[in-house]
């Protein structure tokens, strides 16, 4: 069994692998880390390697105190990825953005693959059907966009998150909600559009914390799965110890 971990800016995913099947998910907060993970591991005594993948603020011997259980495994750049990384800078990819690329490119073979992200930030990655890494985009996320039109303003409140009652905003809390979901809508919907007009043969991967939300919001066909980046921790490490 194989425990994998998602470190996020917010907070923190994990799943238990048998194979390629998934046990079990865990969502929970940074502070509740190592107490999380020695219950995992105490209900899933078979679990013989913990796979990091990490953009947040933990520090990494929160992970090493448990290196006396079970293989502790942070996956870096310098690991061996199923693609050519074609990136300008490709020592400031992110890890969590190059897990997956690993994991469509594993999934998805000899297809043009956009990987979309929707989390406190949505990233955009395009792997292409000859599996180079070409790059992507990076913009807010739902949540850094209520916030930024709270925190930069003098009196728009801060709202959470709610699907608007139309395009046309009749209050400023509606008005906010238009501006916020609608407008991220129609820039994901543009990116899509602007790469099937470039590109075949192509698959749309949506993943993250507002995966589902948007899922049946979009007007392009998208395969949707919010847990993406864990299974893919788990194919990257399968494909990492054959390719050794």
């Amino acid at each position: 069994m194989v425990l994998t971990v998602d470190v996020g800016n917010t907070r923190i995913k994990a799943a238990v692998f048998e194979g390629s099947n998934v046990l079990e998910n865990f969502i929970f907060e940074k502070k509740e880390l190592e107490e999380k993970i020695k219950k995992i591991l105490e209900k899933f005594q078979n679990c013989s390697d913990l796979i990091v993948s990490s953009v947040g603020s933990v520090e990494k011997q929160s992970f090493m105190n448990f290196e006396n259980q079970l293989n502790v495994h942070f996956f870096s750049h310098e690991d061996i990825f199923p693609f050519h990384n074609k990136y300008a800078t490709p020592k400031t990819l992110g890890i969590d953005r190059m897990i997956l690329a690993a994991g469509a490119t594993l999934k998805f073979p000899k297809q043009n693959r956009l990987v979309i992200d929707a989390g406190t930030c949505i990233t955009y990655d395009f792997i292409d059907e000859n599996d180079n890494y070409l790059g992507g985009a990076i913009s807010p996320g739902l949540r850094l966009r209520y916030e930024s039109l709270h925190n930069f303003t003098a009196r728009l409140p801060l709202l959470n998150l709610e699907a608007p009652n139309s395009y046309i905003g009749n209050s400023t809390a509606q008005a906010i909600h238009s501006g916020v979901v609608n407008g991220f809508i129609y820039e994901i919907d543009g990116f899509i559009d602007e790469y099937r007009a470039n590109f075949s043969n192509f698959i749309i991967i949506l993943t993250g914390g507002d995966a589902e939300f948007l899922a049946k919001r979009l007007k392009n066909t998208i395969f949707a799965n919010s847990n993406f980046l864990l299974e893919s921790l788990n194919q990257t490490f399968q494909y990492k110890i054959d390719n050794d």
